[in-house]
């Protein structure tokens, strides 16, 4: 069984428990941390004793808050076309044949937000924020964090959320279709343990079946992030980009226009 360096994996009852440990980054992903997340859930995905993913963050205060900007100088620290494979894993979340539950605890905000747009199911605590910060530090997300997220809250919606990079609270999030349940933060694990056995009763092969189907719509959204990634990895090689990342680290606002 492989050691992972930024998670805790664990399996109990049909359930396989990923948890983004790096509690001290507000859970947010390095290269290494992708590499996990990939490897754990192809192990989850084809384990014949597992019906159910649930993917969460270590801590209280954040599910994850996206890319290691401190690992980020016009490129991560990892392999991909921007130096993290989010691609891979935004793929490897969708093409497993386990539903994905999101327990979102906390802080879900950039690539965060793009895990719970990705997920099948997501469950969030009443202290959960939700949000895109891509456009203020000179990044974004072009495939599944635009697109699908405007199949998931409309386009409207999803241009607000990219466009002005506010916060929204778990309340806001389930009224726009972002998550499927919102509960008190004592409630989370019981509500999240009652939807897993509600699954686990179902036919396994049925709901691979509906999860591959209803992915199958949104299949074209995989060539529109291939282009976007390659479009982006250009884009941080620029002052624009590399301003944003910079006004970030020395906690200024960023001067993109001079």
């Amino acid at each position: 069984m492989t050691e992972f360096t930024d998670l805790l994996y664990e399996v109990s009852e049909g359930v396989a428990r990923i948890t983004i440990n790096r509690p001290e980054k507000y859970n947010a992903f390095r290269g290494q941390t992708c590499e996990d997340l990939i490897a754990a859930f192809n192990r989850a995905g084809w384990d014949r004793s597992v019906g159910v993913i649930v993917l969460t963050g270590a801590g209280d205060k954040a599910f994850c808050t996206g890319g290691d900007q401190s690992a980020h100088d016009g490129g991560y620290d990892g392999r991909g076309l921007v130096g993290l494979p989010v691609e891979e894993l935004q793929t490897v979340i969708r093409d497993v044949p386990k539903p994905v539950i999101a327990r979102v605890n906390g802080f879900a905000i950039g690539g965060g937000n793009v895990l719970v747009t990705c997920r099948d199911l997501a469950i969030a605590s009443e202290t959960a924020q939700f949000g895109q910060v891509g456009p203020k530090v000179g990044s974004v997300d072009p495939g599944f964090g635009t697109a699908l997220l405007a199949r998931a809250v409309g386009e409207n919606k999803a241009r607000e959320i990219w466009y002005l990079c506010r916060r929204y609270k778990a309340q806001d999030a389930l009224e726009m279709g972002l998550v499927n349940r919102v509960v008190p933060a004592a409630e989370l694990d019981a509500e999240v343990a009652l939807w897993c056995a509600e699954i686990l009763a179902m036919s396994p092969t049925a709901i691979a079946i509906a999860k591959r189907s209803f992915k199958a719509d949104t299949e074209s959204i995989r060539g529109i992030s291939a282009l976007g990634m390659q479009t982006l990895a250009l884009f941080y090689e620029t002052a624009e980009s590399k301003e944003g990342v910079a006004a970030f680290m020395e906690k200024r606002k960023p001067r993109f226009r001079e």
